[in-house]
C-alpha cells in the first residue's frame, strides 16, 4: 500500500460514493470482489482513495457502459493510468438503440451519476415526451424483460425508477397559461405513478399548470379536488383492471365548464369507457390536455 503524502487529496469511501454518484456498499463489493479499492492508508485510519484510485473506478464504469462484462472491465481498469474522467459523456454519433443499452448496462451495473446524467441531459435538450418515448420506456421494458428472464434486479428497477423521478422533478412551471390547473391522479389502489409524474413534467414544459395527486388517489378526493378547482382536464392512470372501476369519473362532481375525462394506462376496458377518452401515450395524452386548456 502507498503511504498518504501531503500533496494529494484522498477521499473516503463515502466521498468517493458522492462523486459517483453510487452506494458506498457498491464500492466495498467491487474493492472485495474485483481488488479495486483504496489504495492509500496511515496509520490509525482508514484505507482511502487516491486520485488514481478513482481513475481507475470511473474508468471501469466507462468500460461497462461501453458492454465489457464487470470482470473484464475491472481487470482492464487496474492497468488504467491515465487522466481522471469524470464527466459522463454520450457519443452524439450514438443511435437511441445504443444509448439504451448503455443507460441498461450502467443500471445493471448501479452507475448511477451515468443514468442520471444521460436522462437530465436528453430531457433538457429534448423535452420529457422525446425522452420518455425514445429512452426511458425502452430502459424500463429492458429492465423488465430481463426480470422476468432471470427473476433477479428488482433493485436495479427500484434505481432507475428513482432516477427517473429526480429527473422529472427538475422540470419547473415558470409562467402557467391556465388559470385553473388540471388534475392528474393514480386511482383506486394504483400504486404505479411514474408516468403520472411523466405527464406533469411534460405539461410544465409547455406552461400548463396541474395538480399531480400521485399513486392510490382515493375517489373521494378526486371529487373534491374537482367540486373546489373546476379542472379543465382531468388525467386518471391505471395499470391494475381491478383499480381501473368506470365508476371512478362517472360519480365526478358535475361542474362547468365541464371538464374532458382521460384515462391512462391498460387496466380500462375501453368497453365499459363511455363518456370519457383513452389515451395511448404520453405524447397524446399531453396534446388533448392542451386542447382542453385551449392551447
Amino acid at each position: 500500500m502507498s503511504q498518504l503524502t501531503k500533496t494529494e487529496e484522498f477521499l473516503s469511501v463515502a466521498a468517493v460514493a458522492r462523486v459517483m454518484a453510487i452506494a458506498p456498499a457498491t464500492l466495498r463489493t467491487w474493492d472485495r470482489r474485483y481488488g479495486l479499492g483504496p489504495s492509500a492508508h496511515q496509520t490509525g485510519q482508514h484505507r482511502r482513495y487516491s486520485s488514481g484510485d478513482l481513475a481507475k473506478l470511473l474508468h471501469m464504469r466507462r468500460l461497462i457502459v461501453s458492454g465489457v462484462v464487470p470482470a473484464e472491465a475491472a481487470e482492464i481498469a487496474k492497468k488504467y493510468d491515465g487522466p481522471l474522467q469524470v464527466d459522463v459523456v454520450v457519443e452524439p454519433a450514438m443511435t437511441r438503440t445504443e444509448i439504451v443499452t448503455s443507460l441498461f448496462r450502467a443500471a445493471n451495473g448501479l452507475d448511477e451519476r451515468f443514468v442520471e446524467e444521460v436522462l437530465a441531459q436528453a430531457i433538457k435538450k429534448e423535452g420529457v415526451v422525446k425522452a420518455w418515448h425514445e429512452l426511458v420506456v425502452p430502459l424500463l421494458v429492458r429492465i423488465g424483460e430481463e426480470w422476468e428472464r432471470t427473476e433477479v434486479g428488482v433493485e436495479v428497477e427500484h434505481l432507475v425508477t428513482e432516477i427517473i423521478q429526480r429527473c422529472l422533478h427538475r422540470v419547473e412551471l415558470t409562467n402557467p397559461l391556465n388559470s385553473r390547473p388540471v388534475l392528474l391522479a393514480a386511482v383506486s389502489e394504483e400504486q404505479h405513478s411514474l408516468t403520472l409524474l411523466a405527464v406533469k413534467a411534460a405539461l410544465a414544459e409547455r406552461n400548463i399548470a396541474s395538480y399531480y395527486l400521485g399513486a392510490r388517489t382515493p375517489n373521494e378526493a378526486i371529487s373534491s379536488m374537482v367540486a373546489r378547482v373546476a379542472p379543465p382536464a382531468i388525467f386518471l392512470w391505471a395499470i391494475m383492471p381491478e383499480n381501473a372501476d368506470p365508476q371512478y369519473f362517472r360519480n365526478l362532481p358535475k361542474v362547468r365548464p365541464a371538464p374532458r375525462i382521460l384515462l391512462g394506462g391498460p387496466g380500462w376496458d375501453r368497453s365499459a369507457c363511455s363518456g370519457a377518452q383513452i389515451v395511448e401515450d404520453l405524447a397524446s395524452t399531453c396534446e388533448e390536455i392542451s386542447r382542453a386548456v385551449g392551447l
